[in-house]
């Protein structure tokens, strides 16, 4: 894997960087498994409803399969490919019966690896099994939050999670943020690292760019007059006042949480990813 740094021919190329990964494929996506996207991205009915979001450049969704269902089944990576729509590449696996799918790459896998789901597979990069059956100190990915529903964490770009301890029902995973997380032992996980883990390092470099991604122009409040958002006005650049900062409809927009309450979802953490 190789970062490329374009020269600063002009202000657009400027710092401008893309990842150039070694394994993947020059080959076209399989069309049974793309299907188009909505092109009223960030709209309802006309109106904005998320702001700073857009259709950005044409592209089709690739169906991955995050459940990987096929057990017993050995399958063949057959092509490595970049999937626009996430940050990790997608391996395209020829199954002994003939199917064809798209699931997460590893860092690993390669074209020719060989891949297996079951509950008595192979600690080996790529394969999938049960959490139970995993070795403590092994590093996992795409985990099950619910056994049987397909993977849900650790699915971005070298990202992964470490196997610390199995006890009688449940799994200790250390997750990238620190957090310490039982998870059910039925649950299935994916062996070894998602591919790509040099995504982060990749400049965007100008705002067009930004734009194909689907990223709309977010202007700060503070440059808004008064009756567009409660932090503009003034005269020069003014401080946001008004006891602390809002969003346009006036909420609190820093340091408030704004998720719904889940009664069952702390007692499985047992270590926070906050500092306290």
């Amino acid at each position: 894997m190789a970062i490329k740094v374009y020269k600063r021919n002009n202000a657009g190329r400027r710092n401008m960087s893309i990842v150039k990964p070694v394994a993947v494929t020059d080959k076209k996506p399989e069309k049974a498994l793309c299907v188009s996207l909505n092109q009223k991205c960030g709209r309802s009915g006309g109106k904005i409803s998320v702001r700073h979001r857009s259709r950005g450049a044409k592209k089709l969704y690739r169906m991955v399969d995050f459940k990987q269902d096929k057990f017993d089944i050995p399958g063949t990576v057959t092509a490595i490919e970049r999937d626009p729509n996430r940050s990790a590449l997608i391996a395209l696996v020829t199954y002994a019966d003939g199917e064809k799918r798209y699931i997460l790459a590893t860092e690993k896998m390669r074209v020719g690896t060989k891949v297996i789901t079951g509950e008595k597979v192979a600690i080996e990069d790529g394969n999938r099994t049960m959490i139970k059956n995993i070795l403590s100190g092994t590093v996992v990915s795409n985990i099950e939050m619910k056994p049987g529903k397909g993977g849900q964490i650790i699915r971005s770009a070298g990202s992964s999670a470490l196997v610390m301890s199995v006890d009688e029902k449940y799994v200790q995973l250390k997750m990238p943020s620190g957090e310490i997380r039982l998870i059910h032992k039925d649950c299935y996980a994916t062996i070894g690292q998602v591919s790509n883990f040099e995504h982060n390092t990749m400049n965007i470099g100008k705002a067009g760019r930004a734009r194909h991604m689907g990223k709309r122009p977010a202007v700060r409040g503070s440059a808004m007059n008064p009756v567009d958002h409660p932090h503009g006005g003034g005269e020069g650049c003014q401080p946001i006042g008004l006891k602390y900062p809002k969003t346009p409809w006036g909420r609190p927009a820093l340091g408030v949480r704004t998720r719904r309450k889940k009664k069952a979802s702390d007692k499985y953490i047992i270590k926070s990813r906050h500092k306290k």
